[in-house]
């Protein structure tokens, strides 16, 4: 796993090869942040990871400057490997919630963040619902960012807010924009 820009910009991370996750690869990462980069002021932004898998891209928005991060990871071997890679990098900005995403959006009723970031398994029977639940629960704040990454069979056209979508080889980013 390598970070890309920032402040931990180069740096690398050995993954274990036990790991289930697919991580985002750095070719999608790197190109999905370009697009944020013009989107995004970091340095006001509370973020929320949901799946976070490897943490790769919790680390990466705490690379650019983010206010607050946010990794939901249920993997007991993954939340202890982000768990390494952020005593590593020496951050306070840094959180974690070990435990399942969707209960978590079910109930982060004091929480509210200005980019969320969901990489669930492509398998996932609920993974068309994510968008809709996490703007219905209202924890992104207006002018927020979500952005969803899923295979090319789903179409998130339609959903509220919908901005925009990428397709960085077999990964594609669903972008949504709430105003």
């Amino acid at each position: 796993m390598r970070i890309i820009s920032g402040i931990y910009g180069r740096r690398r991370f050995q993954i274990p090869s036990s790991f289930k996750a697919r991580p985002t690869t750095d070719f999608a990462k790197e190109n999905l942040f370009n697009v944020l980069n013009n989107l995004i002021c970091w340095e006001r932004v509370d973020a929320l990871d949901l799946f976070a898998g490897t943490g790769s891209i919790s680390f990466e928005m705490l690379s650019r400057g983010c206010r607050s991060v946010i990794a939901v990871e249920q993997d007991r071997s993954h939340v202890e490997f982000i768990v390494k890679v952020a005593k590593e990098l020496k951050t306070d900005t840094f959180s974690f919630v070990r435990g399942d995403a969707l209960r978590f959006l079910n109930t982060a009723k004091e929480h509210s963040f200005d980019l969320i970031f969901a990489d669930p398994p492509y398998a996932l029977s609920s993974l068309p619902d994510i968008p809709r639940i996490v703007m219905e629960k209202n924890i992104l704040r207006e002018g927020g960012i979500f952005v969803m990454e899923h295979s090319k069979v789903n179409d998130f056209s339609a959903i509220p807010f919908f901005n925009q979508r990428r397709v960085y080889g077999s990964v594609n980013f669903s972008i949504f924009i709430k105003r």
